[in-house]
């Protein structure tokens, strides 16, 4: 027997096992229906409850709460997590995240919030609503039927059963309004809200860029980059998994060149991806130096990015969410072959998005010694353009009307 056909096998078995744990899940579903649904109850969640207080729902959330505080509405948040121990506002009841507990908060919340697909063999009841927020803007890598023969058989079967669920998916893009459709197997209503985790970038500069300094003990003068690797691996052929491969970034060189470049005393923070953060005993650095922080513990991206000054990932989508607040992006991608091979054809040519691209460390140091700020921004400019970004900090405020009155049009942009 070849390998291809072992491969096969073993997928098949793998996608049946998968089947029926969602039969069973959805059994105990339906058993929750003797539960009435309470239209004050939202259920969120994000990286399938890996996350904690991050992302679109964390600031729809806030949005919610500062109504309820006012007076306005009395809506109960419920929020399901892998880990209980991590920290949320008092008014959000913290749930663990088991079959049953899932299967009964969700059978009786109006609205379910998410980041990411929901769980395999959820069943939703009539006058319930599902949201989805997605977890990314404008992507560099592909999603969904974008990333071809590559897509694993499970993964479709996944995301095209939560799209069946899905009631409304914000956009912040023209660019997603279409990408949306092959990239989540979704084509159902798609609102332009805007994205809620963009808000803060918007609304809340001032306030993260002195809130990171003084979290971390550093005085308010220095500079920070943001470094955020993307994810690794997740195959859902077999057993996901997360690598921890190597970071290969020469750490002392990169703060050498940017203090060249901008001046002043530069710090970086690495944060991976919240499914990379849970081994991060696994990764190492070239270079251990008291000016490279650890801050992958941090649920929150945008509230880093908010207090940054400048941005350096490989294949993060969140390089475009800091380029709303104009912070110099550069793309370090030392295994730009090996990602396409393994994940599929990216969405953009690397070389034609605004930011700087290197393949190793010295090409990294040049395009941050020669970065012309001029350039970067008229670039920049160009393409927010091209992709029809409408972001403008507003977006919760858009969910929570979503929310009170469900026949809100946002089908022209606002």
């Amino acid at each position: 027997m070849g390998c291809e056909q072992r491969s096969d096998i073993s997928e098949t078995l793998y996608i049946a096992k998968r089947k029926m744990k969602a039969f069973i899940h959805g059994l105990v579903y339906y058993a929750c229906r003797i539960f009435p649904i309470d239209q004050q109850k939202v259920v969120m969640w994000t990286f399938e409850g890996g996350g904690g207080y991050g992302c679109s729902p964390k600031y729809i959330a806030e949005e919610i709460l500062k109504n309820n505080r006012a007076g306005k509405t009395n809506y109960k948040i419920v929020w399901l997590l892998n880990d209980i121990d991590k920290e949320f506002p008092r008014e959000i009841k913290k749930v663990k995240n088991t079959a049953w507990s899932r299967a009964y908060q969700l059978s009786t919340a109006g609205v379910w919030i998410s980041n990411t697909r929901t769980f395999y063999g959820a069943r939703k009841r009539k006058k319930q609503c599902y949201i989805q927020t997605w977890h990314a803007t404008i992507c560099i890598k592909p999603i969904g039927k974008y990333r071809g023969d590559l897509f694993p058989k499970m993964a479709y079967l996944v995301s095209a059963y939560d799209s069946k669920l899905i009631d409304y998916v914000l956009s912040g893009s023209t660019w997603c309004d279409y990408m949306y459709r092959e990239g989540l197997i979704y084509d159902g209503t798609i609102i332009k809200t805007g994205t809620p985790r963009c808000d803060v970038l918007f609304n809340q500069r001032d306030e993260k860029y002195q809130q990171m300094r003084r979290e971390y003990g550093l005085p308010n003068d220095v500079k920070i980059m943001l470094y955020a690797p993307t994810f690794r691996g997740g195959s859902q052929n077999k057993n996901r998994s997360v690598n921890t491969e190597e970071t290969t970034v020469d750490f002392a060189a990169l703060i050498n060149a940017l203090e060249k470049r901008f001046g002043g005393r530069w710090y970086i923070f690495l944060r991976l991806h919240p499914q990379l953060a849970a081994k991060m005993q696994g990764v190492r650095v070239r270079q251990i130096s008291e000016r490279l922080i650890d801050v992958s513990q941090r649920p929150d991206m945008n509230e880093i990015i908010a207090g940054a000054d400048a941005f350096l990932t490989d294949y993060s989508s969140a390089i475009f969410e800091s380029a709303m607040i104009e912070l110099p992006g550069f793309i370090y991608a030392d295994d730009l072959e090996e990602y396409v091979a393994d994940r599929g054809d990216l969405f953009f040519d690397m070389y034609k998005l605004p930011f700087p691209v290197a393949l190793n460390n010295d090409e990294l140091i040049g395009n941050i010694i020669n970065f012309d700020a001029e350039k970067y921004k008229e670039a920049l400019s160009s393409f927010m353009d091209e992709v029809g970004i409408f972001e403008d900090g507003k977006a919760s405020e858009r969910v929570m009307e979503l929310i009170m009155k469900e026949n809100i049009d946002y089908s022209e942009n606002f």
